[in-house]
């Protein structure tokens, strides 16, 4: 398969721009010399003004090509690009004229052969300038383009596109119709003129230079005029390459665009100031809306709001004062132009005029936002003080000083405020989002505990085929400090425990920890429930904090014996239901909680319960959460109503009476009211 060579169009334009000039050039001089010499070369005009169209697109397409390789240059270069081609025509024409200077009263200086040589060089360089301004001009027209100016554009393309084959209908001859056309191209230039939106862009300095450059243009374009003109009015032969609507159409645009574009740069000088501080402060409150990102600190945002308020009213000093909290000290964090000493005389100072005392004093937001005024001081003469609040809290003050009295006017103080304003918002998201991210690792920290304290509660409860046991517990937070569990030493001795640590939450739950490592150690060693809480609160009390206890009841069961011996330790009652007697009682029996009494005096607070049972029999083991439970009216469940439960549901299963107690407190409490505290049970149901 054959690859054709990639090409360059630049310089294949190039060349092609070349050739034709060189065409046109021999044509004319041929034309001349017939007309010298008269003699009939056989070469009309018309083969002038088709080498002149076909020179003309090539030079456009170049340009056009060119110059969008380079759209993103700033507006200053483009300038600077047609100012320098400007310069270069005129000074190829001034060399030529120079030249003819010294050729004066010789044989050359007459000769219309090397004249229009020259002619032709000069025309080509002023094409060359015309096009390439004239692209150049089309990018700062179409800056911040609209719909109407595009196609104001694209009409004016056409326009000049006929214009080049306007030479082939007047026939090169200065007739209405030319007029007529070259005035439509001047209304039309003065209508694109108008759309000059990258004036104000430019800084001050910018301007300058550009007054410069495009005085260079117009200067170059009136003199290249002004030099066809005067070849076209002395020549005596027919070659005449001036009159061409779409040369002039071009020399009225450049230099109407490029006299529009001086006078307007020189009448914005006195506001270009201005403009750049506007820009500055716009740019200014853009860094401070995306100064705070995730992991940032909250100080360069002051560092910004002050340099923001410095360059916003020219301020000669100033400082930025936070105090985190009405308790904290107040800390300097933002000095400018200023020494400690100075900074710290000068607070001193204000502090004590009025009305600048009382402002300070407030601790909040709700009144006034700034104060400003004179001082009494050698250097500085006004000060201005902003209030920095966070959520309708002072945070802190920003004092601006000048050397001037009455220094700070209403605009320098809107800006001011709005560099506050946005200032106070992104420390308060800054603030928001940190807590947010502390949030974020809470519930996740607090999920892991989930996750923890569900494994430390049993999956299984050991049972054999002689009773049956249910469980439940719910946490009043996120994680509780309820604990329940068993053990099984042979086929019929189990170790039954509940417990209940003070407290909620995460606290509770690492307590409820301790407490289950406690049981598994202690219940291999097979005490009797007395000695088995007089070991756990020697454990427990050289690892729980002063304020800090354990309510628990722990059993042991034989089935063999259908006997069940226990110890509380300030537990809720065990409540007992007697299936032969019919009725429920609470096993109430005197215990305190592990920790309360950390020496070996603890025992004498224990006592141990015994108790027989019979297939039907019901062991309900709570923690207090269920019997304080409380609804909307503050009334709680109670022990009454739990008896009242057991006494209605003993037949059932444990299972079923499990559910009915839930169910019961739920319904107590209501749908709209949180549990204030942990709800565990255990229930136990003995076989016939």
């Amino acid at each position: 398969m054959l690859k054709f060579p990639q090409v360059n169009i630049s310089k294949l334009t190039v060349f092609l721009a070349i050739l034709t000039w060189l065409g046109l050039l021999f044509v004319d001089l041929a034309r001349i010399f017939g007309e010298i010499n008269e003699m009939n070369v056989g070469i009309g005009p018309e083969f002038t003004w088709i080498l002149e169209i076909v020179f003309f697109i090539l030079l456009y397409l170049f340009f056009n090509h060119s110059i969008a390789k380079h759209e993103n240059e700033n507006f200053l270069n483009l300038i600077w690009r047609a100012s320098s081609t400007g310069l270069t025509a005129m000074a190829v024409s001034i060399l030529i004229a120079v030249f003819y200077y010294f050729l004066e009263g010789t044989q050359l200086y007459a000769d219309p052969l090397l004249r229009n040589f020259f002619y032709h060089v000069n025309f080509a360089l002023t094409s060359l300038f015309l096009v390439s301004t004239s692209l150049l001009w089309k990018h700062l027209i179409l800056y911040q383009k609209t719909k109407t100016v595009v196609q104001q554009w694209q009409a004016f393309e056409v326009i000049l596109l006929l214009s080049m084959f306007f030479v082939l209908i007047n026939q090169n001859t200065f007739n209405y119709g030319f007029i007529f056309g070259l005035i439509f191209l001047v209304i039309y230039s003065v209508i694109l003129s108008a759309n000059l939106k990258w004036i104000p862009y430019l800084t001050f300095k910018e301007k300058w230079k550009s007054l410069l450059f495009l005085a260079i243009i117009i200067v170059c374009g009136a003199y290249l005029l002004y030099q066809l003109i005067e070849y076209v009015l002395q020549n005596e032969f027919s070659v005449n390459l001036t009159e061409n609507l779409f040369i002039l159409g071009l020399f009225a645009f450049v230099l109407i665009y490029s006299i529009f574009s001086f006078l307007v740069t020189l009448f914005n000088l006195p506001t270009s100031s201005v403009f750049e501080q506007k820009l500055v402060e716009a740019i200014n409150f853009q860094k401070l809306s995306q100064s705070i990102q995730p992991g940032e600190n909250e100080e360069r945002v002051l560092d910004i709001l002050m340099d923001s308020c410095m360059s916003a009213a020219y301020v000669d000093a100033a400082w930025l004062e936070i105090k985190p909290t009405p308790e904290d000290e107040t800390t300097v964090v933002q000095k400018r132009f200023i020494n400690s000493k100075e900074q710290e005389g000068l607070r001193t100072l204000i502090a004590s005029a009025r009305p600048f005392g009382e402002f300070l004093a407030e601790g909040t937001g709700d009144r006034m936002e700034y104060i400003h005024g004179r001082i009494n001081h050698e250097l500085y003469q006004s000060v201005l003080i902003f209030h920095l609040k966070v959520n309708k809290n002072v945070l802190g003050n920003i004092f601006l000083l000048k050397e001037v009295k009455d220094g700070f006017n209403k605009e320098m103080i809107n800006i001011i405020s709005t560099f506050v304003g946005q200032a106070s918002i992104s420390v308060e998201n800054y603030r928001l989002l940190n807590q947010a991210i502390k949030n974020e690792r809470y519930k996740e920290e607090l999920e892991i505990a989930q996750r923890v304290q569900r494994s430390l509660l049993p999956s299984e409860l050991h049972h054999n085929a002689t009773f049956e046991i249910e469980a439940f517990s719910a946490a009043a937070d996120e994680v509780g400090g309820d604990y329940y569990e068993t053990f099984q030493f042979d086929e019929h001795r189990f170790a039954l425990i509940i417990g209940d640590v003070s407290g909620k939450g995460t606290s509770a739950a690492f307590n409820m920890s301790q407490m289950k490592g406690v049981f598994h150690s202690l219940v291999q060693l097979q005490f009797s429930p007395m000695e088995f809480l007089g070991k756990a609160n020697n454990a427990l009390g050289r690892c729980l904090e002063k304020n800090h206890f354990i309510t628990t009841t722990y059993y042991l069961l034989d089935t063999s014996k259908k006997e069940l011996v226990f110890a509380r330790a300030g537990h809720c009652p065990t409540l007992f239901y007697d299936s032969e007697k019919g009725e429920s009682r609470f096993l109430d029996i005197k215990g305190m909680g592990l920790g309360v009494v950390r020496n070996v005096h603890y025992m004498r607070f224990l006592e141990e319960g015994n108790l027989r049972y019979t297939g039907g029999d019901v062991l309900v083991m709570y923690t207090d959460g269920i019997v304080e439970a409380k609804n909307g009216q503050n009334e709680e469940f109670g022990y009454d109503r739990l008896r009242q439960v057991i006494d209605r549901c003993n037949s059932c299963s444990a299972g079923e009476i499990k559910a009915t107690i839930i169910q019961e407190i739920y319904g107590f409490i209501g749908s709209d009211v949180l549990p204030d505290d942990d709800y565990s049970l255990m229930v136990i149901k003995f076989k016939e």
